[in-house]
C-alpha cells in the first residue's frame, strides 16, 4: 500500500501574530542597526556562528563557520569580515550572495546561553589589508565575506537552555549515531569499510587552514 503525504495547513501571517502576541516593548528597542561595544566583545569570543544566505528563488542555505574566537573582525560599527576558511568547496553561500546578498548570522559563544543575531547584506572581498587581518597559522584566506550590518540584537537563551546544549550530559547523545564513515558507506553506497572513511575523514581535520 502506498502511503500519501499530506501537507500540514499554512498559518498566515494574521494567525501567527494572533497566536503569539506583541513581543514587548523593550525586545523592539533592542534591535541596533550597528555593532556597539558589547556586541564587538561577544564578537571577539565568538569561535562559531551559522550563516544564512538564499538564493534569488529565495531557496535558503545554512552554514557553519569556526574558527579561534575573534575569527569575525569588526571592521567599523557597520561592517563585519569574516574569513573563508578551507571547507568542502560547494561554495554555496558564495553562489547565493551573488543572486541575493541578505545575510542572517547568529554568534555562539561556549557556555553562554544567549546568541547574537547580525542580519544585513554582504559580498565576496580579496582586499589585501582585510585578507591580512585574518591570518591564522601562517595562512592567509584567499576571500572574506564583508556583511554590511543592518540589524544586530541579542537574542534570548531559551533555545539555548532547551536543548541542554552547553550541559556535558549531553554529549553522550553522540554515542547514539553512526560515525561520518558509516553514514557516508550507506548513504552513497561506497564499498570501502567506514572506518577507513572515518580515518580519512580525520587525517583531513589535521589541515584546517
Amino acid at each position: 500500500m502506498t502511503q500519501t503525504s499530506t501537507r500540514p495547513r499554512r498559518v498566515s501571517p494574521a494567525e501567527v501574530r494572533a497566536r503569539l502576541g506583541a513581543p514587548d516593548a523593550m525586545v523592539k528597542e533592542k534591535i541596533l542597526d550597528h555593532i556597539d561595544d558589547e556586541f564587538r566583545r561577544f564578537i571577539a569570543h565568538s569561535p562559531f556562528l551559522v550563516m544564512a544566505t538564499a538564493d534569488a528563488a529565495g531557496r535558503a542555505d545554512s552554514s557553519p563557520r569556526g574558527d579561534y574566537p575573534g575569527f569575525v573582525k569588526v571592521l567599523d560599527e557597520h561592517t563585519l569580515a569574516i574569513p573563508d576558511r578551507p571547507g568542502n568547496r560547494i561554495a554555496d553561500s558564495f553562489r547565493n550572495l551573488a543572486e541575493n546578498d541578505g545575510i542572517g548570522l547568529v554568534f555562539l559563544v561556549p557556555g553562554v546561553r544567549e546568541t547574537l543575531r547580525v542580519n544585513g547584506r554582504a559580498y565576496p572581498t580579496d582586499e589585501p589589508d582585510v585578507l591580512a587581518r585574518m591570518q591564522t597559522e601562517a595562512k592567509t584566506p584567499e576571500l572574506a565575506i564583508i556583511v554590511e550590518v543592518a540589524e544586530a540584537y541579542g537574542h534570548c537563551g531559551r533555545a539555548i537552555v532547551r536543548s541542554r546544549l552547553w550541559d556535558p550530559a549531553s554529549r553522550a547523545l553522540a554515542d547514539e549515531l553512526p560515525s561520518a564513515g558509516e553514514m557516508f558507506v550507506t548513504q552513497l553506497g561506497l564499498d570501502i569499510a567506514p572506518e577507513v572513511l572515518d580515518q580519512t575523514l580525520e587525517d583531513s581535520y589535521r589541515t584546517l587552514y
